[in-house]
């Protein structure tokens, strides 16, 4: 065999091995594209698993079940002596109009358990609603006029449909006599579905149709606002002296180091500080958003410690260099130049940091966040909850009616979040300069 001819078989065998090698390389790569393109769609697949069993199980939550009755404004229950006191209007016994107007619609109920179960059809809180307005029109005394009461809670369930009335009335809460009075009702016109302003407008009970989210939201807004002022400030003075005045030495690497590792640990050791600081040593009120804003700033300081710093190293030395060389300090530099230019990014930082701390419960349960908060806090120091919590104590009762609360209260939490991640991309698109 020729040289020429071994040549020609070498570079044939080489070509060959070069087309296997390709082929085999575009394989691995067409896998490597399908196991990307599975993964997304499992995650896709799962969060609309999620969100699907929220959404269903939530929906419902914003609207409530209402009883229409003929309500008499007896002058013998509310006002006996005529003489339209305030105060003795405010303390007359409402219940009992609702109760007679109840034995009215069904009179043939007479024992004292079955009034029980009837009186049960309409919530507790009606009275209120009575109170008023009588409070607000004293010329309803000695009038009759139909009233929309809110419903109570099993009424409420078996007209949304998550008590079935096909089971056997042994394993129902709603029994056949309830149901009975429910289809006169309904024949009548008498049972309505609204819009349930309360779930926004109340604050927290222990009866599932009064309960709402106000109270927490409230918290909530509150101990971000804490957040906030205590987190940011600090946040970005940190991380401007750490990029333009610290001298790179030993101690701000370790400083470094400990921010980073702050940034991984569990929210419920910032708890713990919180307990031990705020609480045992500062001798704070418990419960309040005063001490969850401070709390959380200390577990969102290094979220915005290190975004304030990415932000800040990413504009060009040039500006910084431009400046000195036109006689500003190192000071004007930095405020002048350097902070308005990467503010964007720092902005956020910080939301995607306050989204963060928007939805954390275990440092909160640790400082007494945990507690059954009926009234809506006016203030900084007022016993409050926040939305996460609020979800956890609804989550954990086990009456069926706050299974749509609970689901409810987590759609709109999501839809914060939603607001805050979408505000920063806003800002980050609108401001953003590529150099």
């Amino acid at each position: 065999m020729t040289d020429q001819a071994q040549k020609e078989g070498g570079n044939a065998w080489q070509s060959e091995a070069f087309i296997k090698n390709l082929t085999k390389r575009k394989r691995a790569e067409r896998r490597f594209r399908l196991t990307g393109l599975l993964a997304i769609i499992t995650a896709l697949t799962l969060l609309a698993i999620l969100l699907f069993s929220i959404v269903s199980k939530g929906y419902t939550a914003f609207v409530q079940t209402f009883v229409t009755l003929d309500i008499t404004f007896s002058e013998e229950v509310i006002d006996p002596n005529g003489t339209r006191d305030p105060m003795e209007l405010r303390s007359a016994n409402y219940s009992k109009l609702v109760q007679n107007a109840l034995r009215a619609k069904f009179p043939e109920v007479t024992s004292r358990r079955d009034l029980r179960r009837l009186f049960s059809l309409v919530s507790g809180d009606a009275d209120t609603k009575l109170r008023e307005m009588v409070e607000n029109n004293p010329e309803l005394i000695g009038k009759t006029e139909p009233v929309s009461l809110l419903a109570g809670d099993d009424v409420d369930m078996v007209n949304k449909g998550y008590i079935d009335r096909n089971l056997i009335e042994d394993d129902r809460r709603v029994k056949d006599m309830e149901l009975s009075w429910l289809d006169v009702l309904e024949a009548d016109g008498d049972i309505e579905i609204h819009f349930n302003t309360g779930f926004f407008t109340n604050g927290d009970s222990r009866e599932p149709e009064k309960a709402g989210i106000a109270g927490a939201m409230v918290g909530s807004f509150y101990t971000l606002v804490i957040t906030m002022v205590i987190a940011f400030p600090i946040g970005v003075m940190t991380a401007i002296y750490l990029e333009e005045f610290a001298a790179k030495n030993k101690l701000t690497d370790l400083i470094e180091v400990n921010i980073n590792n702050l940034a991984a640990v569990p929210s419920i050791v910032f708890g713990l500080l919180g307990l031990a600081i705020f609480l045992n040593v500062a001798h704070l009120p418990r419960s309040a958003p005063i001490v969850g804003g401070l709390t959380l700033a200390l577990m969102t300081l290094p979220t915005i410690i290190i975004a304030a710093r990415a932000a800040i190293r990413a504009v060009p030395d040039s500006i910084r260099q431009a400046a000195l060389g036109l006689g500003a300090s190192n000071q004007q530099a930095a405020f002048h130049h350097i902070l308005p230019l990467s503010m964007p990014g720092i902005l956020t930082g910080t939301i995607i940091g306050l989204s963060q701390a928007l939805g954390e419960t275990a440092p909160l349960l640790m400082i007494g966040m945990v507690a059954f908060i009926a009234d809506i806090p006016s203030g900084f120091g007022d016993p409050a909850t926040v939305m996460p919590v609020q979800i956890f104590l609804w989550a954990d009762s086990p009456e069926r009616a706050f299974v749509e609360k609970t689901s409810g209260a987590i759609m709109v939490l999501l839809g914060f979040l939603i607001l805050m991640n979408a505000f920063a991309i806003f800002l980050r698109k609108k401001f953003e300069r590529r150099w």
